[in-house]
């Protein structure tokens, strides 16, 4: 089998799923991540005898793909604000909804006092805290999850993109008092569970059943972790410094109802790339602490 025959017969098998010209791309993903190759070192060898491990390991991410399961739990990495990233069934996917706090939180980032401390809180894969140390080159920042196992797939991630020089990880519960070691931060950013209790029913089976629901369910009403860490790290955060929340559709005035009682005033609501409220920024006085 040459690679041309191993990318056809995978294209038309994902075909039964997918748009020809999307399961033309997803074929070509899956033998170009698994072989190491790039798409146009492929092209150069589409005529040349496949490899049987590369047979054998797409054949297998093509059937994961027909049951369902996320591309990028198939490939193991995935791409979030230009950064390549592991990822795996113990982490959410980075999905295009989350360029709307990371922009924030950069944006921001970039004005506050030299060799500023950021913390993201329930980090899963790394994904916005690494995008903010790699625009914000003075930032120190903290990566924090529950998971352990989430946790080491950020490690991962902080190596992969040679952060290890000003980014660290910590197992923290965000909703108990953060450990004394924290010290204090200028930003905290958070992409939290918010998936209401209806909501969890409703999900399809590619996040269902493949996506860790430890990162999802956010309570019946979804704003249980917003709660909690508006409790338990404010104190953690400097006066005068900020906050940036993501939320799920149409809890925007929620989230920003919470914040605003424990003294932060809303600097900024940003939408996603589809038009979608999805962040928030906010400074607090540290009147509250």
């Amino acid at each position: 089998m040459t690679n041309r025959d191993l990318y056809l017969a995978s294209r038309n098998a994902l075909s039964q799923m997918e748009t020809q010209q999307s399961a033309g791309l997803i074929a070509r993903d899956l033998i170009c991540t698994f072989s190491g190759r790039t798409p146009e070192q492929l092209l150069g060898e589409i005529d040349r005898q496949a490899e049987q491990e590369l047979v054998s390991r797409v054949y297998s991410g093509v059937k994961r793909l027909l049951n369902e399961e996320p591309l990028a739990y198939v490939l193991g990495e995935w791409e979030f604000y230009g950064l390549p990233l592991f990822v795996s069934p113990d982490v959410l996917i980075p999905r295009d909804d989350t360029c709307a706090v990371t922009e924030l939180a950069i944006n921001k980032g970039l004005f506050l006092d030299k060799d500023p401390r950021i913390l993201d809180l329930c980090c899963g894969s790394g994904c916005i805290g690494l995008a903010i140390a790699s625009r914000v080159k003075d930032a120190r920042v903290t990566l924090a999850d529950i998971s352990k196992e989430a946790l080491a797939v950020a490690k991962k991630n902080i190596a992969r993109n040679k952060l290890g020089g000003r980014v660290s990880t910590f197992q923290v519960d965000a909703r108990q008092d953060p450990p004394g070691f924290l010290g204090k931060f200028d930003m905290i950013v958070s992409n939290p569970p918010y998936v209401t209790g209806a909501e969890m029913e409703q999900l399809p089976k590619s996040v269902s059943a493949f996506e860790p629901h430890l990162a999802l369910f956010g309570g019946e009403d979804g704003l249980d972790f917003y709660r909690l860490i508006l409790e338990h790290y404010t104190r953690v955060l400097k006066p005068g410094g900020y906050l940036c929340f993501e939320f799920g559709l149409n809890m925007g005035d929620a989230v920003c109802s919470l914040l605003e009682k424990k003294d932060f005033t809303i600097v900024e609501r940003k939408r996603d790339y589809h038009d979608r409220e999805r962040a928030v920024l906010a400074w607090y006085s540290g009147k509250g602490i």
